[in-house]
Formats: structure tokens, sequence, C-alpha cells
């Protein structure tokens, strides 16, 4: 999925920011916990107060993605 996401992160790009969470880095489990993460890959879309607006958890399509993207956008 990481081309995909690549993608998708320039296509979007000032309008949506990505980043990206390495899920093995013990640094960041206690954001893992906040969010409920428990499978890889999983993605989040997060409002400008880092509430989750959106979760897609294991393969997801680009169609999927940017049917959220475009709700939240307008």
């Amino acid at each position: 999925m990481a081309p995909m996401v690549h993608g998708l992160e320039a296509k979007y790009f000032g309008r949506i920011k990505f980043v990206y969470l390495d899920a093995d880095d013990p640094n960041t489990l206690d954001f893992q916990r906040a969010l409920g993460f428990y499978y890889q890959p999983e993605v989040y879309l997060l409002d400008g107060n880092g509430g989750v607006l959106k979760k897609w958890v294991g393969y997801t399509t680009e169609q999927e993605f940017e049917e959220v993207f475009v709700q939240y956008l307008e």
C-alpha cells in the first residue's frame, strides 16, 4: 500500500498532512494505544485536534480513501 499512499500524499499535498507511525518503534506505543492500534496496516484520518474522523484497517483501495478525503475537504 505504501506506493499508493505516497501517491495520495502527493495528490493532496497542502490539503491533507500525512504522518507515518512506525508501529515497531517503542517510542510510539502511547500514541498507538490512544488510537486503538492493533493491526497493520491501519490508516487514520484525524481532524485538527487529533480526533479520529475515519479509521481503515487492512488493505484499502485508493478509491476508498479518496471518497472519504473528498467528503471532508468539501
